[in-house]
């Protein structure tokens, strides 16, 4: 009898990784780049410009006229604004987008109990106008990290991520490199910066953009390692 072996979730840029020389790691059900052979390059990157491929790892969404009140009474921490994200307490974001719609982050160093346990509970009868979104297939997933990652990011999109403008927790809906995108400030082991989140399809496009844009700041990719993202 053949036995079915289930496969690690990839990111979309696995073969691009590949050929970067990283090293691999699972972190819960997702093959994720350690590092790229310069663990302690990366760290120190990471404080000045580092940019970090988190594809692979689990988030979801939910849209609809009940989906942000299903959620609060799963017990999901969702205030009144929109256009914020809001801290779960183990470590998830819920990126508010609009009344009608969450975009769910599952934490970066840990496995995403909430996330799982809101997609266990939903069904079409219990959970009536509030949809399930696909978003680990739909979106990747990037995090820009460094004090340069403001200067280096006005080269590409109108949002200005200092801080005094775009707040630990801020939501911006926008275009970046010609592509939409959304923006969330936050934090992943004690380095502030910035999730992207954009159609899958653009991954190999959007990475190559930023790299390029790095270069004049002394920018770099970097694996989960250097932003202490691996759980």
């Amino acid at each position: 009898m053949i036995k079915l072996v289930p496969l690690p979730r990839r990111s979309p840029l696995h073969r691009r990784l590949d050929g970067l020389g990283a090293e691999w790691s699972f972190q819960g059900d997702a093959e994720v780049a350690r590092h790229f052979g310069d663990p302690e390059g990366e760290r120190t990157a990471a404080g000045r410009l580092a940019l970090v491929d988190l594809s692979a790892l689990p988030r979801g969404g939910y849209k609809g006229p009940a989906a942000i009140g299903w959620l609060a009474g799963l017990g999901a921490l969702i205030g009144p604004e929109h256009n914020r994200a809001y801290p779960q307490a183990d470590g998830s974001l819920i990126a508010k987008l609009a009344p009608t719609e969450a975009f769910i982050l599952g934490p970066a160093d840990g496995p995403a109990d909430l996330l799982a346990a809101w997609e266990g509970a939903w069904n079409a009868e219990a959970a009536d106008g509030a949809w399930p979104m696909p978003r680990r297939d739909s979106h990747c997933w990037f995090f820009l990290a460094g004090e340069a990652a403001p200067a280096m990011f006005a080269k590409l999109c109108a949002v200005d991520l200092r801080e005094r403008a775009f707040p630990l927790h801020a939501v911006a809906q926008t275009s970046v490199a010609r592509t939409n995108a959304i923006l969330v400030s936050g934090e992943i082991g004690g380095h502030r910066g910035a999730h992207l989140l954009a159609d899958s399809a653009s991954a190999d496009y959007l990475f190559g953009v930023f790299l390029d844009a790095m270069d004049e700041f002394d920018g770099r990719p970097a694996g989960l390692a250097a932003i202490g993202a691996l759980g």
